[in-house]
Parts: structure tokens; sequence; C-alpha cells
């Protein structure tokens, strides 16, 4: 069912003076997922140069079907193997995983970034609030939530506590892990936790909105309900182009917002958890292939610069067996 199910939305709709023209297209090497076999000896699939702040960053389905099948023997699928490959597959997750970092809730709470390596308890219980956030969005689709703190070595113990004893009042475990230093066993206490979570039974997965409602229904309860908007925005343009999609018989398609990662609202200066703020959306791309449509908000780029010499050409093993060249 999956390969027919690809086929059938494999077409990318473009548009001209005379209307909708459609054009088939191919998807070349994505059934071949990306794999890693770490000093620990056991595989693992991973998702690999995607950019998850401006797109829903997923392989196909069968790609990820192959990696839970083949690799896991297991239904365990990474999170950031697609939002909407859930939805069109009718995967159902078991279990979330949110990674947070003490530096970020600091800065979510006024902190300079040059300053993010002092102990600050003020500034981090003031920026727990968009933690907070996170956990009651995944909690909105029924599925359990555990925290990852991925531990830097300047973290202070008082700082580690007042995450875990807000997340505690949430109703949420977290764990410091060290994964980066201290490979499995760093986030062995994380990976226990999320595996008693999957297998208990208590995930009551739900989708945000219905396929049947409008495209613009669609982002507006996107903007509402996770970003704590006021309501979404745009020009007679943009709403022209939901109703043009909507017209060629894509109204059912899931959104996806690409905006910027550093808020919920479209400001990267806005930090926290903002409410009553608008979401702009200044154009609406439609992904046909994949099966959603893209909304960008604010002045997110889509394809950001990124570095001449990507930070993989300097890691290494060493002499001695050591990862090298990471910080």
């Amino acid at each position: 069912d999956f390969p027919l199910r690809l086929i059938s939305r494999r077409m990318k709709n473009t548009y001209n003076s005379t209307g909708p023209e459609l054009t088939l297209l191919g998807e070349k090497g994505t059934t071949n997922p990306a794999y890693m076999h770490p000093r620990e000896l056991e595989d693992r699939g991973i998702a690999d140069g995607e950019i998850i702040e401006v797109t829903s960053a997923h392989g196909s389905i069968p790609a990820v079907a192959a990696a839970a099948e083949d690799m896991f023997q297991s239904s365990s699928l990474h999170p950031t193997m697609g939002k909407n490959i859930r939805r069109l597959a009718g995967l159902k997750p078991d279990a979330a995983v949110i990674v947070a970092t003490v530096r970020a809730l600091k800065m979510h709470g006024g902190v300079k970034r040059e300053d993010l390596g002092a102990e600050n308890i003020d500034a981090l219980k003031a920026g727990l609030d968009n933690l907070g956030r996170h956990i009651r969005n995944v909690g909105q689709f029924g599925v359990p939530v555990v925290v990852g703190i991925n531990r830097f070595s300047g973290d202070s113990d008082a700082e580690l506590e007042a995450v875990k004893a807000y997340c505690a009042d949430l109703g949420v475990e977290a764990f410091p892990c060290t994964h980066w230093a201290d490979g499995g066993a760093g986030a062995e206490a994380l990976a226990t936790a999320v595996a008693a979570l999957a297998d208990g039974g208590h995930a009551q997965f739900r989708t945000l909105y219905e396929d049947s409602v409008s495209l613009w229904q669609k982002a507006r309860t996107i903007a509402k309900k996770i970003y704590g908007a006021e309501d979404i925005i745009a020009d007679a343009r943009v709403r022209q182009q939901f109703a043009a999609y909507e017209e060629a018989g894509f109204g059912d398609l899931p959104i996806c917002m690409a905006k910027t990662q550093y808020s919920f609202s479209t400001d990267p200066k806005l930090l926290g958890a903002p409410n009553d703020h608008a979401v702009a959306i200044r154009e609406v791309r439609l992904s046909a292939g994949a099966g959603f449509l893209v909304c960008i908000c604010g002045d997110i780029m889509t394809m950001p610069g990124l570095p001449r010499v990507p930070a993989a050409d300097n890691i290494y093993v060493g002499e001695n067996g050591q990862i090298e060249g990471l910080f």
C-alpha cells in the first residue's frame, strides 16, 4: 500500500497563466535509509542533512518502514522521521522525547549568549515556560512524554535539579544525558524510561485537526494551539494561494509551518512562551510528492546558508580510538 499511495501523490503542482500544470516527479534513493554503525556495535537508522526548523524532516515511508523492520525489529521510529509520514502511513507513536538544554532555557530567560556558561537559577526558571509549552504541546497529541536534558560540562547540579523539579510538577520525568561524552551509558536512564513509557500502553494518539477542515483553518489551528498565537494573518495573494490549492484537489493535505526555530512567534527575538501574537504567512508552497503544504512564515529562509567547510571534515577517530574534532 505504501508505494501505491506515494505514487498517487507524487505530483508537483505548478501554476502558469493558463492554470495548473501537473508534472510527474521521480523520487531517487529515498528507499535507502542512512545507516550508522557506532562503536557500541548496534546499527542505527538516522535522518541526516535535514533542516528540521524549516521543513518536516523526513524520508519516505518505505525507508522508515525498512529501518524499523530490518534494523530495530520493532516499530520504534526516531521522531524526526516525519510528522506527515506518520499521518500518511497511519503510524501512531507510543512515546515522545523532548530534548532540552540548560543553556537554551537560560537564553529564553533573558541571558545573553556570552553569559550562558555561568550559573543563573533565576533566569533558568524564567525560561522554563518555554519547555512547559513544548510539554503541553506534545500532550495535545495524546502521546506521553519524557524530557532528555543534553547536559553541557558547565551545567551546575542546581540548574539540572531545577529543570527536573519543574518537569516533575507537570508530571513528566527529566533525565540529564551525557551520551556525547559517555556513549550509550550516558543516556541509559533516559532510554530505559522511554522504553517503559512506550510499552506502558498509555498513548492515545490523535491529530491536531481533521483532514477535512480547510487549509486556512489547519494553519490557524497550529498557530493558536501550538504557538499560542491570537491568529494568523496573510495578504490577499496568499489567501488566494490557499483557495487555489483547495480547488486543485489538495485541500485534504496536512500543513507544515516553516518559521524561525528561535521563538514560538515569527520574531526570533520574542523568546520564552509568548501569547496573543500574530503569525504572518507570506507564501504557501505545495510539496505534493511528500504529501503536505508548507506555510512560509515571517522572514524564514527555507535554505539557510551553510558553511563552506562542514564540521564533519574535522571529525575523525584518533590513534587511541577516541573521536576527535567534535569541539
